[in-house]
């Protein structure tokens, strides 16, 4: 449940409809991790369909637009969706986008946080179009895999909490995350 296909190319982020799928390697340590991302859109109109693409999936990205609260509100039953098909066997992230647009901002990044610890699970903001905080996002994605793997029942029991500590960045002045730093604005 996410934007595969704008987070997989932040140069030219494209509005999915329907159900899109891509698939992205990631470096991790001493090896690689390949991630398959069926973007689902969370058009309604296609809701019936996104119960078999959580059926069987590791992660759940669940994306909400920060310059509009609507979507952010739609967030708890996106999350709950993912729950009732996977329990708490499953990495699920709530990804605040849209960063670029400070001005038109809806949603706090206090809120996100909230409903974040709220639901148990990880968080980030970032910019799919300027590629702020995009690679630091598959990266933590990626290194929770072989953890929630390596965890077995005793992961389905204790899901990940993370709390954000620091205030966000101010994107403009950050540049992205082209240089692959370690960003204080991820909650993941």
């Amino acid at each position: 449940v996410g934007r595969g296909k704008a987070f997989a190319q932040p140069v030219d982020p494209q509005t999915t409809i329907g159900i899109d799928f891509v698939s992205k390697t990631v470096p991790v340590d001493d090896g690689t991790v390949r991630l398959q991302l069926w973007d689902t859109a969370g058009q309604e109109r296609f809701r019936s369909l996104i119960p078999s693409y959580i059926r069987d999936s590791h992660v759940a990205v669940v994306v909400f637009d920060i310059t509009n609260r609507e979507s952010f509100e739609s967030t708890s039953k996106w999350i709950a969706d993912v729950r009732a098909q996977r329990g708490n066997d499953v990495v699920i992230v709530l990804v605040g986008n849209k960063t670029d647009l400070p001005a038109q901002r809806a949603v706090t990044t206090a809120e996100l946080e909230a409903r974040a610890a709220e639901q148990e699970i990880m968080f980030i903001e970032t910019s799919a179009k300027e590629g702020f905080n995009i690679k630091i996002l598959f990266r933590r994605l990626a290194t929770a895999l072989p953890t929630l793997e390596a965890g077995g029942n005793e992961a389905a029991e204790q899901p990940q909490v993370v709390n954000l500590t620091s205030p966000p960045p101010n994107s403009a002045s950050n540049g992205g995350d082209a240089g692959g730093g370690v960003s204080s604005y991820c909650g993941c």
